[in-house]
C-alpha cells in the first residue's frame, strides 16, 4: 500500500468505528495489566469470564498478593496455562508493591521487566491505559499487516516497526484496536470475509474470498 491508500484504509476503519476499545474488561490500570497477561493464548471472552469475579475481589497489587497463588488459580483455572500465569501475576504484583508503590509504571521498557509481560503486553498497557501511540502486534495484527500489504514482516517486531513508520498521525492512537478487531471479525485466519470488508479494494490479498452460498429458503425447499 502507498501512503494515500494507507490513509484511506484507516479513514474507513475510523468511520465505521470512531471509538474502538479493547474487549477485555477491567476497572483500572492494574486490572488491565493482569487481564492482558492472562489473555496470552486465550480469548478475551474467556479471560473476561474468569476475571469478573476476580476483579470484584482484587483491585490492587497488594490485594492480589494477599489472595495468593492458589487463590488466584481458583479464579483463572478455565484459562489456558493458568498455573504459569498465576505464578507470573503474583510475582509481578509483588514487584509493583515493593518497587512501584503499587502503581503500574508508565514505561514500556520497565513493564517488560515484569514477569509474564512481553513487548506486546507492554504495548497494550501503554496504549490503552496511558494513551501512548504504540502498536501491540498480536496474531490478528500480524495476519492483517501481512495479508493486506499494510505492514508486511516476518516477525511481530518487524510488523510493529512497519506500522510505526506507516500509520498516519490522526490514526496512531487507535490503530492497533482497529486492526485487532478487523482481524478478529472480518479478516479471519481460516476464511477472511472479503465480501463484507470495507477495505477490500485496498487489500492485496488474492484471491478474494467469495460470499458463502445462500441457504435455500423454506419455500424453495418445499418446492
Amino acid at each position: 500500500m502507498n501512503r494515500d491508500q494507507i490513509f484511506d484504509f484507516f479513514s474507513r476503519l475510523a468511520e465505521a468505528n470512531p471509538a474502538p476499545r479493547t474487549e477485555l474488561e477491567y476497572g483500572n490500570d492494574y486490572q488491565l495489566l493482569v487481564a492482558v497477561v492472562l489473555s496470552a493464548q486465550a480469548t478475551d471472552i474467556g479471560v473476561n469470564k474468569a476475571t469478573r469475579a476476580l476483579f470484584r475481589e482484587v483491585e490492587t497489587p497488594a490485594q492480589m498478593v494477599a489472595l495468593g497463588e492458589e487463590g488466584l488459580k481458583a479464579h483463572i483455572k478455565t484459562i489456558g496455562l493458568y498455573n504459569a500465569k498465576a505464578k507470573n501475576v503474583i510475582a509481578l504484583s509483588e514487584i509493583l508493591v515493593r518497587d512501584f508503590d503499587g502503581k503500574v509504571p508508565q514505561d514500556r521498557d520497565v513493564l517488560t521487566t515484569l514477569p509474564g509481560v512481553g513487548r506486546k503486553t507492554a504495548n497494550v498497557v501503554m496504549n490503552t491505559a496511558f494513551g501512548q501511540e504504540t502498536f501491540a502486534v498480536d496474531t490478528h495484527i500480524f495476519r492483517v499487516g501481512n495479508r493486506t500489504g499494510l505492514a508486511p514482516g516476518r516477525t511481530p517486531l518487524a510488523v510493529e516497526q512497519k506500522l510505526e513508520k506507516r500509520v498516519p498521525g490522526p490514526f496512531r492512537r487507535d490503530a492497533h484496536h482497529w486492526l485487532i478487531l478487523h482481524g478478529r471479525y472480518v479478516c479471519k485466519a481460516r476464511r477472511p470475509e472479503c465480501w463484507r470488508c470495507i477495505v477490500v479494494d485496498l487489500c492485496r490479498y488474492k484471491p478474494k474470498t467469495p460470499p458463502p452460498p445462500q441457504k435455500a429458503t423454506a419455500a424453495a425447499s418445499a418446492g
